[in-house]
Order: structure tokens, then sequence, then C-alpha cells
């Protein structure tokens, strides 16, 4: 055998990425040029007698070359893609039962193999088992509501506060039936997927645009009297400043009550998302942070222990808050929803 096949034969044993059949006949090879005996080799290398003499005889032939697969004979598969296209974005017959095709399904009624399928699946870039949703607004103020909203984002008023405002309802206070098993290298935290729940809290909170500060409050309950009470400890954080609040269309923030309470206090501008549109509310992103990352893992023996968590995190969350920043103008989100495709996708 030449050094040069040796070198690279015994570059194959040690390469971890090869195919295990390419570094088995390596080895054969290998022990032949030793001069290991081929019952002896047999024996090493678990494999059958006419497999080593294939291998020995394949590399005096072609040499390194000789140890790859030989293409194999017969015709090749004819598959039609667009056919497979075609009928993977039709739904699947009513005698089937089914709201969406398999790989296993469509092989079936198409005649060819599942993995045929999951291929051209890959290749074309479809996905039948994923759906995703979306909402239109219908609200007839939706082109002013939407510039307006966006207006106090992207150009927010000299000399006055923008403040996004909105409910997180019903948190859970859960408790585990069973301790938590920490991580460990190579284990995920585990928790039983059973649990006590020991009441719920509302969790108001107002989100400071320019800077991401959030003022906060837990209550028991959600009417207009929580939200009132709300509106009264934000005008006290915010003393002689005009504010501009983002709210969306709950029925608690536009109550009689709290109506009068504006009016008494003109300093005050509230500004109402479209319907369907909470997602313009940018204190939204803030609750899908804290239900990430302080409650939704979290064990809370009582309400209490709920309303203490959400406290520190939210003491920590101002020390180290910054804005987010809003990127997507008004004309953009509105020629969005006026061409029909989801007008719920922002990019902040």
């Amino acid at each position: 055998m030449p050094a040069e096949d040796r070198a690279e034969l015994t570059r194959w044993m040690r390469t971890r990425s090869l195919r295990a059949g390419l570094v088995q006949r390596a080895r054969i090879v290998l022990l032949a040029d030793e001069g290991v005996g081929t019952n002896e080799i047999v024996s090493r290398v678990g494999v059958s007698k006419p497999t080593v003499i294939a291998w020995k005889k394949r590399y005096a032939e072609a040499g390194i070359a000789g140890l790859d697969d030989l293409p194999k004979p017969g015709r090749p598969a004819q598959i039609d893609e667009v056919a497979v296209v075609l009928a993977t974005l039709e739904p699947p017959p009513d005698t089937l039962g089914v709201t969406h095709w398999s790989s296993r399904l469509l092989g079936g009624q198409l005649g060819i193999s599942n993995v045929w399928v999951a291929k051209i699946w890959r290749k074309w870039g479809l996905q039948p088992w994923r759906r995703e949703t979306f909402k239109f607004s219908t609200d007839p103020q939706l082109e002013c509501k939407v510039r307006d909203i966006v207006g106090l984002y992207l150009n927010p008023p000299d000399k006055a506060i923008v403040l996004s405002i909105d409910e997180k309802s019903q948190i859970q206070a859960l408790d585990r039936t069973a301790p938590i098993l920490p991580m460990r290298p190579g284990l995920p935290e585990k928790a039983t997927h059973d649990y006590v729940r020991h009441g719920t809290t509302t969790l108001f909170a107002a989100l400071e645009v320019a800077t991401g500060k959030v003022t906060d409050a837990c209550y028991p309950r959600h009417r207009h009297q929580e939200f009132l009470r709300f509106l009264k400890q934000v005008a006290k954080a915010y003393p002689r400043v005009k504010l501009h609040l983002v709210l969306d269309n709950y029925a608690t923030h536009n109550h009689p009550a709290v109506r009068a309470w504006l009016a008494r206090n003109p300093r005050i501008t509230m500004h109402f998302t479209p319907t369907c549109g909470s997602w313009l509310n940018m204190v939204e992103i803030f609750f899908g942070i804290i239900t990430r990352q302080a409650i939704r893992r979290g064990t809370f023996t009582s309400v209490k222990d709920l309303i203490a968590a959400i406290g520190t995190f939210i003491d920590a969350w101002n020390q180290r808050c910054q804005p987010f920043t809003w990127t997507k103008t008004a004309d953009q989100i509105l020629t969005k929803a006026r061409s029909g495709q989801r007008s719920s996708f922002t990019r902040h």
C-alpha cells in the first residue's frame, strides 16, 4: 500500500464525521496491508468473510476510490414534484377525516414514499402541520387611531410623558405538587404538570415609553374602581406634567366615573387603540417578558407570594430598564392592513 493511501485511510479511522461503512472498509484494508489473515480480519472487524474478500479486491483494483459506494443499478426514481406540491396545497378529501396532510397520508394517496414527500416539502418550504392566526380590525377610526398612537411613540410631544397602560388579569398563584428538580448538565429543570391554585391577582402596569420604567399595582379585582385607583397612583408618580396614556378599549377605561375624574384632571389625555388592535399597546411587550421570566415557572404558596415576586421583578426591571424601540411607521402598518395582510404584525 502506498504511504499516501495509508495516511488517508488512517485519517478516515480517526474522523468521527465519516460514515461508519467507510471507516469499516478502511480498517479492513489497513489490516490486510499489515498482513493480517482474512479469518482474523473477520474476527476483529465483525463482518463476513465475503465482505472482507470483496473490499480487498475492490481496493486492489481501484485503490481508495474503490472503497466508495458504486452507483446503484436501475432506473432512477421519477417523482413529479409539481404534483406533490399541488396536492399538498389542496385539503385532504373528507373521507380521510383529517384537517391537513401528513407526509405518510399524502404519500399513500400518491403512491410514493413519505420520505420523498418530506424532501419535497422541505425544498418548497411547505409545512402543512403549522398554522398561524391573524385578526383584522373593523374599527372605523382605524387610521386615525394608528397614526395617533404611532405618532406618540415615534414623535412624543414636548414636555410631556407617554405611558402605555394595561392590566394583566387572572395571574394565578400556582404551587407545584412536588419540589422542582433543578437543572443539571444535559438535563433541563423539571416540574410536575399538576399544581395547586392559591388564587389570582390582576397586575396594573404603566410603561414609560421614553425610558421603559414601569409603575405597577396589584389588585384582587379588575373593575373601574381599581383602574381609577391606579390612574390616581400614576398621576401622583408624575406630578405637574402632561400625561398621554395609551390604553385599549376595555369597558372600565371608559366608565363614567373615570371620565368624570379625567375631566377634573385635564393634564391627562387618553389615547385608545383600535378595536382588535391591543398589539399597539407597548406595555404588552413587558407583560410577555414578566410572564416568561418571573411568573410562568414560578412557584407561589399564596397570592401574597405572587405579588411579592411581581414587585421584586419590577423593582429590578426599573434598575436595568431600557426603552423599547418602535420601528414601524403608521403608513407601513396601514399598508399591510389595507392590502389584506395580517394587521397584527409589528416589529418592535
